[in-house]
């Protein structure tokens, strides 16, 4: 779609799940002349919670920007996954294997065409993981409306880095999960002090290689996420660290009733534990 001011807009679902629901991700081809104040105001105009800039000249390491209406991320996983799904689409061809530079990084991205949508992988590379302290945790977990009981008994939370941190918070059930009201000034204000993106919390199934999930990051201005790929990396780097399982699959999105689903490898390497994030995606 093209709007007022002139930019066309490709709205991708990221994650999708069987083809159904994904987070709705905006995509640009951006020529550089946009201000960060304009590509704020792209993203509340569309009215998707992210968006994704990619470089005019995109040769095959294009440099890919994201931002909410709130300010730029330093990076940003289904909207990697909406990227590399519109630089395919554009090229009309069945499969690319590029680079991408996003904050700071550059890393490998695969990108393939299939009967139902376009599958993309990225890695997320190493993974920082470690404890949150317990005052942290328990002033997070007041925010969130989770008591102590709620809490999974097997699993512990976590610090998880990818290069932003954020707080994963195992909980017992499915309902439980699904049931959680946060108090979103408070988990903001948590979040700031504490210099956490969100809060990952998920349950896992009995076999632990698949999860539901649900992340609240009101400090960048989303209260939920339909989907946090980033987040299920890290997942993925702490299960492997916890329990030795190096794949994974979460549902997300469920209370936004966008059905969405989002993959994960975690790896040992001379750097720690990196992750391989992958999803499916539809450009409308």
């Amino acid at each position: 779609m093209t709007g007022n001011d002139g930019h066309d807009v490709t709205i991708v679902d990221a994650c999708t799940r069987r083809r159904e629901g994904g987070s709705p991700t905006a995509v640009l081809i951006d020529d550089g002349t946009l201000s960060d104040s304009a590509r704020r105001a792209i993203v509340q105009r569309v009215g998707t919670s992210h968006a994704a800039f990619v470089d005019a000249d995109v040769g095959t390491t294009p440099t890919v920007r994201f931002f909410t209406a709130h300010g730029e991320l330093t990076n940003c996983g289904h909207g990697t996954i909406a990227a590399q799904a519109v630089l395919l689409h554009r090229r009309r061809i069945k499969e690319h294997r590029l680079r991408q530079r996003t904050g700071g990084r550059t890393f490998d991205t695969t990108a393939i065409q299939r009967d139902d949508g376009i599958e993309v992988w990225f890695d997320q590379g190493p993974v920082e993981l470690q404890g949150c302290p317990a005052a942290g945790l328990d002033s997070i977990l007041a925010a969130l409306n989770i008591r102590s009981n709620d809490m999974a008994t097997d699993d512990v939370p976590c610090v998880a880095s990818p290069g932003t941190p954020r707080l994963l918070v195992p909980v017992r059930t499915v309902p439980t999960l699904l049931s959680i009201r946060p108090d979103p000034r408070r988990l903001a204000a948590e979040c700031r002090r504490l210099g956490y993106l969100g809060c990952f919390v998920y349950t896992l199934s009995p076999t632990r290689n698949a999860a539901t999930a649900r992340m609240f990051a009101p400090a960048i201005g989303v209260g939920e996420d339909v989907v946090n790929a980033n987040s299920t990396g890290c997942l993925a780097a702490h299960l492997f660290a916890t329990h030795g399982h190096s794949g994974i699959e979460v549902e997300q999105g469920h209370t936004a009733g966008r059905p969405s689903l989002v993959f994960a490898t975690a790896t040992p390497t001379a750097d720690g534990i990196s992750a391989r994030v992958g999803g499916m995606a539809t450009v409308r």
